[in-house]
């Protein structure tokens, strides 16, 4: 048979298995996705993929020690973590592209790089995907948070992100941060306690709360500035 035949005919069947691939991996994420709506996620990919990776070096990985519904985390720290994070989050649709574009002016004008990543972005990328940043994970996690404002609400898409978000070395979320930085609960952190452990998220295993750099007073400074301005997200509101 002539190899042009032969490759007539291979083409197809690839794009056949590829087209089957597809179609499986969109049903089982939307599943995913939909099942997390209403029962707690017991790992993330992040912390399940470092736990792998440390397997046997005695490190301590991250992990959900204790779950704060939403409405039992102190509300200066869900409004201070908007403050530092992510100021329109109720009002976009998983992407703020006034800070997309914001970012991207300071990188056309040389003023450095920042991060534009929506909590829903984060959240999804810490849920679902794995460390490594890679082009696929982009577009991977451009879709996972499509789907996370499709089948969350913003309060759940909050309540998971304050209980998956890594704050330094071994801790993971909102209540581990609390206990492990001030010996408190999370539903008792102050409002200079929360500006200050949301000051330190873009970078949780540079900086610290209880030895804040200027930067991180800085930050701290600008978020008590902000936080009488954001929302209370609140579940039953």
């Amino acid at each position: 048979m002539p190899k042009k035949k032969r490759k007539k005919r291979f083409l197809p069947r690839i794009l056949k298995w590829i087209g089957i691939a597809l179609f499986f991996f969109v049903i089982l994420s939307v599943l995913q996705v939909a099942l997390l709506r209403f029962i707690n996620p017991p790992f993330t990919v992040i912390s399940a993929w470092e736990r792998i990776r440390d397997m046997g070096s005695g490190k301590q990985a991250a992990s959900i020690k204790e779950w704060r519904p939403l409405n039992e985390i102190a509300p200066h720290m869900r409004k201070a973590v908007l403050a530092g994070e992510d100021q329109r989050f109720l009002s976009h649709n998983g992407f703020d592209f006034t800070e997309i574009n914001e970012a991207m002016r300071d990188m056309v004008s040389r003023k450095g790089f920042r991060g534009a990543s929506t909590i829903s972005m984060q959240t999804a990328r810490t849920v679902f995907l794995w460390p490594a940043r890679s082009l696929w994970r982009k577009i991977l996690e451009a879709y996972y948070t499509v789907l996370v404002e499709i089948f969350w609400t913003k309060e759940r898409i909050l309540e998971i992100y304050l209980n998956t978000v890594d704050w330094g070395k071994g801790i993971m979320g909102a209540e581990a941060a609390s206990r492990a930085y001030f010996h408190i609960s999370s539903a008792r952190v102050s409002r200079r306690q929360a500006a200050l452990l949301a000051a330190i998220l873009p970078s949780p295993h540079r900086w610290s709360p209880t030895n804040p750099n200027p930067y991180v007073l800085k930050r701290q400074r600008r978020i008590l500035r902000d936080i009488n301005k954001m929302p209370l997200v609140s579940n039953g509101n």
